[in-house]
């Protein structure tokens, strides 16, 4: 990853996990306070339903005049006291406030009940207990494992779905260094000719129709590389129509590209018939130019070019070093190169094909490794 997309990465994983363990721990509060509440309740309840039962054996014992024994209840401390608060039955684990009738202190409750309403002398039934303090105890480990369970669950999804939403930007940051690095040697290349034919030509201080000629060429190469980018880079859709001759703009580019075709001996065949197209003047000469510029680029010295027009196609063909048939469905997707034979940017078969589908053409394209490609524009 280069520096931009680390940033996003980790800005990503961040803001995604911060959201999370916010979203967590209020997940987290809210279900040990509605179980806390929900804990007490039931120990209220409980330790009211052991007063009451204690209650009821205190009241049937005085009434059926039997000896009362006092029941044992698990988790829970049972006292009995009179009315001057003196201990009958029983223990109790820590000393009763009389005046609260539930209570916490140091992690016990006590529930205090006057229900015996003075039978066999007694007038408070008092329960304690701390099992809620446990119980309470066991849900905030219970929950403390499923927060650090999730949590781990959730960095490991926060990095999958970080690597998966940023691997388009990823690609595409790779795309544009490529394409960078690409546009730097491009323009090395010309900018190197002519500054050396410059310096040549200021030593001699006299013409040179070769010097002159690779300066020539030198600009239309820049010229070519300036009108690439700015199709990228700016809308050229708003350039209107018009009715053209298309097989005079051929014309016209086969003379802009004579000194490239002379400078690697390549042999250009034209068969120009009338052509007449609804096209913006611009993308016309883009069409022509960035197929043209391919089959010169990638065309070996000594070799032939074939362009032909009729009254619906332009045709194309070179014997390069082709394409091989498992590539020929990228090609024309943008910084995508079928290979590294005479650099470029991967971007002049995007032009083409984006110029294709806006005004409803279709292109066809055979092409075979090391013999040559041929590609046919159907205007109608």
């Amino acid at each position: 990853m280069n520096k931009i997309t680390k940033k996003s990465f980790y800005s990503f994983l961040a803001l995604y996990l911060v959201s999370s363990f916010i979203f967590l721990t209020l997940a987290a509060y809210w279900f040990y306070t509605s179980q806390v509440a929900v804990e007490k309740s039931a120990n209220f309840y409980k330790m009211n339903h052991i007063a009451d039962l204690i209650s009821a054996e205190v009241i049937h014992s005085q009434m059926e005049k039997r000896p009362f024994k006092l029941q044992r209840f698990q988790r829970a401390a049972i006292a009995l006291y009179d009315k001057n608060r003196k201990l009958l039955y029983g223990m109790s684990v820590q000393k009763v406030n009389f005046k609260n009738d539930f209570y916490m202190k140091k992690g016990v409750f006590t529930l205090v009940s006057q229900r015996t309403a003075g039978h066999m002398n007694v007038q408070y039934v008092v329960v304690q207990s701390n099992e809620c303090v446990k119980n309470v105890e066991k849900i905030k480990n219970k929950i403390a494992y499923a927060v650090i369970i999730t949590g781990t669950l959730i960095i490991l999804i926060a990095i999958f779905l970080s690597y998966i939403f940023l691997k388009p930007i990823k690609e595409k940051m790779e795309e544009i260094e490529n394409f960078v690095k690409d546009t730097t040697h491009e323009l090395n290349t010309p900018i190197t000719a002519l500054m050396m034919s410059t310096s040549r030509i200021r030593s001699k201080k006299e013409y040179d129709e070769k010097i002159v000629k690779n300066i020539s060429i030198s600009t239309k190469q820049l010229y070519d590389i300036y009108s690439s980018l700015s199709f990228l880079s700016f809308d050229t859709k708003s350039e209107a129509a018009e009715k053209l001759s298309f097989d005079t703009v051929v014309k016209e580019d086969l003379d802009y590209f004579r000194e490239l075709l002379e400078k690697k001996k390549i042999t250009l065949k034209a068969d120009l018939q009338t052509c007449e197209l609804n096209i913006a003047p611009t993308k016309a000469k883009m069409l022509i130019n960035n197929l043209l510029s391919n089959a010169i680029k990638y065309s070996k010295p000594n070799t032939t070019i074939t362009i032909a027009t009729t009254a619906d196609n332009f045709t194309i063909k070179d014997e390069g070093i082709g394409i091989e048939k498992e590539k020929l469905e990228v090609i024309f997707q943008r910084f995508i190169r079928a290979n590294s034979y005479a650099g470029g940017f991967g971007v002049g078969l995007n032009i083409v094909d984006s110029i294709v589908k806006e005004y409803g053409y279709t292109l066809a394209i055979q092409s075979e490794k090391n013999r040559g490609t041929e590609i046919t524009l159907h205007f109608r």
